[in-house]
């Protein structure tokens, strides 16, 4: 069957229909969206990280901070993708992961409003011109400052969005004269919400998709109701980023992800069910079926807070449903433990040593990306390390009775320490990745000046400590000491010049003295923790008593 026999359209379509403006309008939109949103990531640094991070205590805090934050960003998958990388890293669990996605539902209608609002309500020329010309200019005046770079960046960013609006409501705008609405009613309206899942899916970005539904509704081409199918398609759209984006991810990627399609699919199911309810209350009861764009934005709304509303009881039993359907894979992460029958004493000391040095190299693997050191040969997350450390504490509990000699006792003592010095470091540099990010995007010297140091510091902790390893540990000895004591040496006298550093850059006119406690305080987090990872390859350099 040919598509003319599923779609009549008149030939004058294609003649009106200015294919190559409206694609130009869509790249234009798009490539607006995109740069807005790179923008905005920049000028805002680690802020939104640490929003989402800090401030999901409770599902309620969850569903704020998604709305809030995609409301600004202009991206729920940017948020969503976030999420899965804290829920990843075991920051956050997976009832809050739901709460911030589904709140992050509520935020992406903000972008449907903006368009709606501003899109078919004013002069898009004299709108988005201003903005692109501002923008361009300041990109280039004030090339110096990377920080109104990026504000020059989003002016830019905004104009390109109506400008492209603009270019694909002109290219539709000739279609309604020859294009008869009736002549769709014979389509479902799962087939509109099927291709608003479908170009979502392609495009990567519902407010693409939304706006193109806004193009076509303002022009006439299709009815409402089928425009709110294609918003809906275009809910459930999203969906397919986020699991692009747990696919070889860990169990808690997953089960995060797959909440997120249960809850979009959900909401999508009971809003198409309900479609003729949803559109009197938007056309009837608040009356908007003069101006059918906002309408449509209303109905964007009223469907995913009722959708949050209906859902938010049951989040609780969600997690817990998807936790059971993908469980956690009990494996361990260890190399010697979990084959040495600890009954064996002597075999079981050797071993916990053993694991405790591979514990070293893994947080040397773990540490290495969130420096830009290069890429580990391991990748480990911290909920990883975590687990390590509880299996390799376990061992102990098991190996350690009341019957050992004091000297084994002392020794195995000994080494846990080790093992609690490693992880505390590994927390501490961990949680402090957000202020690395922070001084590294600043671009005056002193801020610099202080990343490079700090670098150099953990550059040359991972490369001393990887000489402590299982096969060399007992063929080099004396060079691995010596090495380590070079390291102990070169962090207190970093230690010592950083501060100088800071004295002496309290003195500057230029320097905002509010930022020297910043900087003295992740100083402070990474000098103790690099002395605890000295401590443990002293320990685990020392020769076994024979």
């Amino acid at each position: 069957m040919g598509i003319e026999n599923i779609i009549p359209l008149p030939m004058s379509f294609f003649s009106q229909f200015e294919i190559w403006t409206f694609f130009a309008g869509l790249g234009i939109f798009l490539f607006g969206m995109h740069m807005m949103e790179e923008s905005i990531r920049i000028l805002s640094g680690a802020a939104f990280k640490s929003i989402i991070r800090k401030s999901t205590g409770t599902r309620l805090k969850g569903i704020l901070s998604g709305m809030f934050s995609t409301a600004i960003l202009q991206s729920s998958s940017a948020v969503s993708l976030m999420v899965l990388a804290f829920v990843g890293a075991g920051i956050m669990n997976l009832v809050q992961a739901i709460s911030v996605m589904m709140g992050a539902k509520i935020g992406t209608t903000a972008t449907a409003w903006i368009v709606a609002v501003f899109g078919f309500k004013f002069n898009i020329e004299a709108f988005s011109l201003p903005m692109i010309g501002i923008g361009g200019l300041g990109m280039i005046v004030l090339a110096r400052s990377p920080k109104y770079v990026n504000i020059s960046k989003f002016l830019v960013a905004f104009g390109f969005l109506f400008m492209g609006l603009d270019y694909m409501k002109t290219s539709v705008d000739e279609i309604s004269t020859v294009l008869d609405p009736a002549m769709f009613a014979g389509y479902g309206v799962l087939v509109y919400a099927l291709a608003g899942l479908i170009l979502t899916a392609i495009m990567q970005s519902s407010s693409a998709t939304i706006a193109i539904v806004l193009t076509m509704l303002y022009s006439g081409v299709i009815s409402f109701s089928s425009g709110a199918a294609m918003v809906i398609g275009a809910n459930v759209g999203t969906t397919v980023t986020v699991m692009l984006g747990a696919i070889g991810g860990i169990h808690t990627k997953k089960q995060a992800a797959i909440s997120q399609l249960l809850f979009t699919s959900g909401t999508a199911l009971i809003a198409i069910f309900l479609l003729p309810a949803l559109t009197w209350v938007v056309l009837d009861l608040f009356s908007i079926d003069e101006s059918l764009v906002l309408g449509l934005a209303l109905f964007h709304t009223i469907f995913n807070i009722g959708g949050v509303m209906l859902y938010y009881p049951f989040i609780p039993k969600l997690a817990s449903r998807v936790e059971k359907w993908i469980p956690e894979k009990t494996v361990s992460l260890s190399s010697y433990i979990h084959i040495t029958d600890p009954k064996i004493v002597e075999a079981g000391v050797v071993a916990f040593k053993k694991e405790i040095v591979c514990q070293l190299q893994y947080t040397l693997d773990f540490l290495q990306p969130i420096f830009k050191l290069g890429l580990p040969s391991r990748k480990f997350s911290y909920s990883d390390l975590e687990r390590y450390h509880a299996e390799i504490f376990e061992y102990y509990t098991t190996l350690r009775t009341d019957d050992l000699d004091q000297s084994t006792l002392n020794k195995l003592d000994k080494l846990l320490r080790v093992s609690r010095s490693l992880m505390n470091s590994a927390k501490y540099l961990f949680e402090a990745k957000d202020e690395l990010l922070v001084l590294e995007s600043e671009a005056d010297e002193i801020h610099q000046k202080a990343y490079r140091k700090i670098k150099a510091r953990i550059s040359a902790l991972i490369t001393t400590g990887r000489k402590v390893d299982i096969d060399t540990l007992d063929s080099s000895e004396i060079e691995i000491k010596s090495a380590i004591e070079e390291l102990h040496e070169m962090v207190e006298a970093e230690d010592k010049e950083y501060i100088w550093m800071c004295s002496a850059a309290v003195s500057r006119p230029d320097f905002k003295k509010t930022e020297v406690t910043f900087l003295l305080m992740l100083n402070r987090v990474i000098t103790q923790s690099c002395r605890m990872m000295v401590f443990g390859m002293r320990t685990l350099s020392e020769p076994e008593e024979k």
